[in-house]
């Protein structure tokens, strides 16, 4: 078996950790994308949540996370499920042959997707619900991601990060561009109360059939607000997975991404790491 790693980014870096697809060998392969600061003699944003391009000011930021989450964990009210005939693929599925929704329609596709993220983003921790509808704010899951536990050391035990709080949107239709980034950082303002970015431990979620444009990593890796990208298929397969430095202050850093392949090198998956350590996979939810 063949494990094809992304390293960790250093501290220092402004860089997101992201896969694409070669063109040249069909494999993966890391790049490093440069922080906006510095690049167009725009100033950075002002508010300290931002500033995380140098690494002297990384001792300040920290500190005010990780306590914030672990005050925190009290029960999420999720708002009401946005149709009562299903709650999962499988009974959205029986319903739309029941009905005979057209499977080409907007609801179709859109409701199809949002099952199929949230079941596919399961192995890795994350546990989403769909609450999209016709006040949703343009958030459609709700949910919490709940990082695999480092592996233990001989000097030092396991580290069990609370629970980061997830709103996701999802684009089953839409090329990702920029302005999918923006619209994600005003759902940040209009989330339910247990959700609202204000105090920490929130990211936000763009899910898209596609891998990101450079356009949106360099949106990503400018915004303010902690963000993790996901590109993941009509069928399920999650391709693509990235953050921003906010994330990392949030409770990312360590985590990386790497891709396994079996002895063929044809079937492969996406995996979490730990300071380069391969993450083993959970098993996926089907909610029903």
């Amino acid at each position: 078996m063949r494990v094809s790693l992304l390293r960790k980014v250093p501290a220092h870096s402004s860089g997101l950790l992201y896969r694409t697809r070669s063109s040249v060998s069909g494999g993966f392969h890391r790049r490093i994308v440069e922080s906006f600061h510095g690049q167009t003699g725009q100033k950075p944003p002002s508010s300290s949540a931002t500033q995380n391009t140098s690494s002297a000011e990384t001792p300040q930021q920290k500190p005010t996370s990780q306590p914030q989450q672990q005050q925190q964990q009290q029960p999420l009210i999720y708002p009401s499920a946005p149709s009562p005939h299903h709650t999962s693929l499988t009974t959205f599925l029986a319903y739309a042959t029941r009905t005979g929704l057209d499977q080409s329609s907007t609801v179709y596709v859109g409701t199809h997707f949002e099952y199929t993220t949230a079941a596919a983003l399961s192995p890795y921790g994350f546990s989403l619900r769909r609450v999209g509808g016709s006040s949703d704010g343009g958030i459609d899951l709700l949910g919490v991601w709940t990082l695999p536990r480092p592996p233990a050391t001989p000097r030092r035990t396991a580290i069990l990060t609370p629970p980061l709080r997830v709103l996701a949107q999802c684009k089953a239709i839409q090329q990702p561009g920029p302005h999918l980034i923006r619209e994600l950082e005003g759902a940040f303002a209009s989330a339910p109360a247990g959700w609202r970015g204000t105090n920490g431990g929130v990211i936000g979620a763009l899910v898209a059939e596609r891998l990101a444009t450079k356009g949106i990593r360099e949106a990503l890796a400018r915004s303010r607000w902690p963000m993790v990208f996901v590109a993941c298929s009509r069928v399920g397969y999650v391709e693509q997975l990235m953050w921003n430095r906010r994330a990392e202050d949030e409770g990312l850093e360590g985590y990386g991404v790497g891709m396994k392949y079996n002895a063929s090198g044809d079937a492969r998956e996406l995996l979490l790491t730990w300071k380069g350590r391969n993450l083993p996979l959970g098993p996926k939810e089907t909610n029903g």
